[in-house]
């Protein structure tokens, strides 16, 4: 599943199974790309991951609570704990990979 979120989303959908939480700006050339990779990958995984947007800079109190100082930010969760974090734009192979090493 690839949907983007509010912060309060968030906080109900990143606690069960794997969530990878994709922070990006609208005015980020890179998280731009990032987005079709991310869309990549849900087709590839579908249910397995879910795969959670958040702006950047309409979800400030998540930005602040993970400690999110760059864009794009990928960060991996398990059952609502931070298992491995990666900034820049990813290629699906390692997104992918990173994701299976938690299923």
């Amino acid at each position: 599943m690839l949907k983007e979120v509010t912060s309060q989303e968030f906080k109900e959908m990143y606690q069960d199974g794997v969530v990878v939480a994709d922070f990006f700006s609208t005015t980020c050339g890179p998280c731009k790309m990032l987005s079709f990779v991310l869309a990549d990958v849900d087709k590839t995984l579908g249910d397995k991951v879910k795969i959670l947007k958040v702006d950047f800079d309409k979800n400030k109190d998540l930005t602040d609570e993970y400690k999110v100082v760059g864009y794009p930010t990928l960060i991996f969760m398990k059952d609502g704990v931070e298992v491995k974090r990666l900034q820049g734009l990813q290629q699906k192979p390692l997104i992918i990979k990173t994701i299976e090493e938690q299923l």
